[in-house]
């Protein structure tokens, strides 16, 4: 059993290094959208490829995250953390010496495959090193302060794009990484499929223990135990004979890839296109027979067999694709039309994060007691609202009479909502299958995300060059808020409509104070 405490120099490194590994992949999903404008204006690049830059990161993240968790059961959790790290770190190199936007939209995806090894691996190593007494407190503070990471984001990013330029939104990672990736090699101990192998410097004391343990038990027990003495013998090495699922994750990763490349496109009207978007399905297709046949499946489909977590994943596509589609096409408008600068824009969209760290616990604690159907209806009637409150930001739009209520009241909806909808996720499957459930409902809304920014700009009529314009770009503006009200209003009479209290014995939530404004916050697995 882990035993590190919270109030021990370990414990504080462990959770200094968690934190800060999946701020960088949290920052990178805030912090881009700002500088979008800088990047197109440098690049000469139209907004097909604005759109990839936000989306190629997007595409391998979703697709991949569920496999990224896997890899850290099967083969350590701080080898993968470290490794994706390491990954990110290299990506985002990439991604700030860029010569050209083909290069760039390459490096996006994969650091896209970096964060998903390491965003579900820092939870994963809290929830595997902690002692159980200090575990809840510990994924507590890992959701804050990535909450914080979150917000900290657009204004660090108008920050950079201001001064010293928008590579340095991608350069800033690698000395982040050079102190992350130490102190995980000097403090953080190595763990697999809920077994600790060795502490920093030792070798596998921990899962000698635990088949020593097990010895005792006899028959089945005694598997696990030769299983935990080969561990130990390893010293710090793993060695799973478990299977996973790489073809579905392929599979999913090149349906979004392929869907996503037909919807940008799709302007053109081309043979392309449709054959891209006829690969896509066939590529979604292939996914679900492939997940219903191999032996341990990314994506369980039977856990779909519970209506109410298929109707809470379906109200999740709804309000995390207009979440997605509201802040890449609002950080836009904000320089494009309202000629605000990145800095400017980026401090302006504070507010709805703000909210939401400082509100996000008492929003799930009321949902606790009144049931999650009502904050899920009102919650998108409010983000409705604020979509059409954005009607009022043009050209020279001022701040506190017209930017602010919208965010406002953006970030109220969101504080009503977001808990609620995370401990339903959790609430509808069994208790040994809420991580997985978790990270199904965080992997579906950025899918939902990059769709939503992949389908908005042709459903509003942008063209190309639409962000070049303040004209052009306001007229499309005006055109997509309407259509994220309307999504959000489906995603509140779906929840209305399908969504239950849970029963008294389900398991609650452990990240109550969280910040994230593009995703569901990830929980951990039971079983870590």
């Amino acid at each position: 059993m882990p035993d590190i405490r919270l109030s021990s120099a370990q414990g504080r490194w462990i959770l200094f290094t968690t934190v800060l590994g999946s701020s960088m992949a949290m920052l990178d999903s805030t912090v881009v959208n700002v500088a979008l404008p800088r990047i197109g204006r440098d690049l000469n690049a139209d907004l097909a490829t604005l759109q990839w830059t936000v989306n190629a990161y997007m595409v391998t993240l979703a697709g991949l995250i569920l496999l990224g968790g896997s890899l850290g059961d099967l083969y350590g959790r701080r080898r993968i953390f470290v490794l994706g790290v390491v990954w990110f770190a290299a990506a985002s190199l990439l991604c700030g010496l860029a010569p050209g936007s083909t290069v760039l939209v390459a490096a996006r995806a994969l650091q896209g495959i970096g964060g998903a090894l390491l965003t579900p691996g820092s939870l994963a190593l809290i929830q595997a090193s902690f002692h159980p007494d200090d575990r809840g407190r510990a994924v507590g503070l890992w959701s804050g302060f990535g909450g914080i990471g979150a917000a900290v984001g657009p204004f660090l990013g108008g920050w950079l794009v201001n001064g010293p330029g928008w590579r340095w939104v991608f350069l800033l990672n690698v000395p982040l990484a050079l102190v992350c990736v130490p102190v995980a090699l000097r403090h953080v101990p190595e763990s697999t499929g809920g077994v600790a192998l060795a502490k920093p410097g030792g070798a596998g004391e921990a899962a000698r223990e635990t088949g020593a343990a097990a010895r005792k038990t006899g028959g089945a027990a005694r598997e696990t135990s030769e299983a935990a003495r080969k561990t130990g013998a390893a010293a710090g090495g793993v060695r799973a004979h478990h299977r996973f699922d790489v073809l579905g994750a392929a599979l999913g990763a090149v349906s979004l890839a392929l869907v996503t490349y037909a919807l940008i496109e799709a302007r053109s009207g081309s043979l392309a296109v449709a054959l891209t978007a006829t690969a896509g399905v066939a590529a979604a297709v292939a996914f679900v027979y492939v997940e219903k046949r191999v032996p341990d499946p990314m994506l369980p489909l039977g856990i779909f067999a519970s209506r109410q977590f298929t109707a809470v994943n379906l109200v999740t596509l709804c309000v995390y694709a207009a979440f997605g589609g509201f802040f890449f096409l609002t950080a836009l408008q904000l320089q494009v039309v309202a000629g605000y600068s990145p800095l400017r824009a980026g401090i302006a969209l504070l507010p709805t994060t703000a909210l939401m760290l400082l509100f996000s616990a008492r929003s799930g604690a009321l949902a606790d007691r009144i049931g999650p159907r009502i904050p899920l209806t009102v919650g998108p009637l409010l983000c409705a609202g604020a979509m059409l409150l954005m009607l009022r930001v043009g050209k020279d739009a001022d701040y506190v009479t017209d930017v602010l209520p919208a965010l406002l009241v953006m970030g109220a909806g969101m504080v009503t909502l977001v808990a609620p909808l995370t401990a339903t996720v959790l609430a509808s499957v069994d208790t040994s299958r809420a991580g997985l459930a978790s990270g199904i409902n965080n992997a579906a809304a950025r899918a939902a995300g990059l769709i939503a920014v992949a389908a908005l700009p042709l459903l509003a009529g942008m063209g190309p060059e639409a962000y070049r314009s303040a004209d052009a770009f306001d007229a499309a503006f005006r055109r997509a808020m309407p259509i994220i009200a309307a999504v959000l209003v489906a995603g509140s009479v779906l929840a209305f409509a399908t969504v239950r209290r849970p029963g008294p014995e389900c398991r609650r939530p452990e990240c109550r104070t969280h910040g994230f404004v593009t995703t569901p916050p990830l929980e951990p697995d039971q079983r870590a």
